[in-house]
């Protein structure tokens, strides 16, 4: 039996269902953000920055120290220079202790001031500002820029925008010569590219790398920060109520909104925050700080910058939007009561953990024997009779110098009775070189029984001794 509808709830035919539905595309198309320019203490702060990574990176290839290269990873030559420091890759020691130490630091740097590292001194961040300056430059600020990439297309916004892609390129490449300079001596590369006979290895390198700054810097941008690195997934772990962040204090600037200069807020019921939405046209990742912590964020302080040219205009205190904490924040503390919640235990022990391991690696490269040795037994003929009647073994002994001089070093044997080296007891090196010497080790007829025999080589020179152990066979 059908039951009537009720007159209170009509039944909607399928049509009308149909035009109330509407597609939902769970994939948004990015908009391009643009960011305005903007001044301040911290603005200065990230060129202070620039320029700093900058010089460093572009300058130390071509800084020389005892006539070569005083910063070079030459992978073909197996040799690492670090200015008086020659490594080999059996120091890769050194590295994983560097690369601690850096993980170190950034888990107390984030812990402490958050994701400033990001906001300062991150190569993502570094090479934005740059290429963002570079199209301020050409196309004007913000609105400009708005207005160029809206107007159809015309001579001067063909000009402009070539102009651009030039500049970019120009410093996409120059960033991949100077990459490769690292790995290859850069005067030798400089030559090299001046007369078009780079190596396919060199030339793929420039590009690659001039390729991968020309499309973060230029295009990604804030894609990169926001999708791609995983600091950004992870900084929450690291992150607490005591960890400085940029933030909005929400009991003073709400309810936010627009006013003349000389209007009363607080008889209008408004806060602090005129609604001006400059802080989001700084932001470089498009965020709106007053919606909170975010992980967008980058710390970067412009918005910190912009509101507080706003508050000064409006003759508002300053820090509407400031660098505190969560706890900070909430209880109204100040400055010193800020600092001194920053010495809390998990800050202490990256500390202690970051200092004992920075001690342990600078003491161990300061006693460090500047030579490296490698024994390898002659696998031809493991042991043999010679004239005379005396059990041999060969060796082939490889000597790494790892000073800035040649060095002299002389070879000697002990273990067994009666053994002695055959073989020349004392080899030249030239600096930072590295040579294989054979070494042949004799031992009289029935001084040891047959089989292996722990023996040691001791290699000693002007800087230093070193010991390696071997054995000598015996034949049954």
């Amino acid at each position: 039996m059908n039951t009537p509808a009720s007159p209170e709830k009509p039944v909607a035919s399928a049509a009308a269902v149909a035009d109330d539905e509407v597609m939902v595309s769970l994939y948004q198309a990015h908009k391009k953000i643009y960011s305005r320019s903007v001044t301040g203490l911290f603005a200065k702060w990230r060129w202070f920055f620039v320029w700093a990574t900058q010089l460093f990176f572009y300058g130390m290839p071509w800084l020389q120290w005892n006539g070569r290269q005083a910063m070079l990873f030459d992978l073909e030559a197996r040799r690492f220079y670090i200015f008086g420091l020659v490594l080999y890759p059996q120091d890769v020691i050194y590295l994983s202790g560097i690369l601690i130490i850096s993980a170190l630091l950034l888990f107390l740097f984030t812990a402490v001031a958050g994701r400033q590292w990001c906001g300062y001194a991150c190569p993502q961040t570094v090479y934005t500002e740059i290429y963002l300056w570079i199209e301020r430059k050409i196309e004007g600020d913000r609105s400009a820029r708005m207005r160029l990439d809206a107007a159809p297309m015309s001579g001067n916004k063909f000009l402009r925008k070539t102009a651009k892609q030039l500049a970019w390129i120009a410093v996409g490449l120059w960033t991949g010569f100077t990459f490769v300079g690292y790995f290859t001596p850069i005067r030798e590369l400089a030559h090299h590219v001046a007369a078009w006979t780079l190596g396919p290895w060199q030339t793929f390198w420039i590009f690659f790398y001039g390729f991968a700054t020309y499309g973060n810097a230029g295009y990604m941008r804030e894609q990169v920060c926001k999708y791609m690195c995983p600091y950004a997934r992870f900084q929450s772990a690291m992150f607490d109520k005591d960890t400085l962040i940029v933030s909005y204090d929400k009991q003073r600037g709400e309810p936010r909104g627009a006013r003349s200069r000389k209007a009363d807020p607080k008889a209008m019921g408004l806060g602090d925050c005129v609604n001006c939405t400059l802080c989001v046209q700084v932001c470089p990742t498009g965020i709106d700080i007053r919606n909170g912590l975010q992980y967008e964020c980058i710390s970067c302080a412009a918005c910190i910058d912009v509101c507080n040219d706003v508050m000064d205009k409006v003759g508002y205190p300053r820090g509407l939007i400031r660098y505190t904490t969560q706890h900070g924040l909430e209880q109204r503390w100040g400055r010193s009561e800020i600092i001194r919640h920053i010495l809390r235990p998990r800050v202490l022990l990256y500390s202690a953990i970051l200092a004992a391991v920075t001690m342990g690696l600078l003491a161990s490269i300061y006693l460090r024997t500047p030579f490296k040795v490698d024994v390898v037994r002659d696998r031809a003929s493991l042991a043999r009779i010679v004239q005379g009647g005396n059990i041999e073994n060969v060796y082939r002994v490889q000597i790494m110098n790892a000073t800035e001089q040649p060095q002299d070093y002389r070879l000697s044997v002990e273990g067994l009775p009666g053994l002695a080296l055959t073989s020349q007891s004392t080899v030249n090196v030239e600096a930072a070189g590295s040579l294989w010497v054979p070494v042949q080790l004799q031992l009289p007829y029935n001084a040891a029984g047959p089989g292996s025999h722990p023996v040691t080589l001791t290699i000693a020179s002007d800087v230093g001794t070193v010991h390696e152990k071997t054995v000598f066979l015996v034949p049954r």
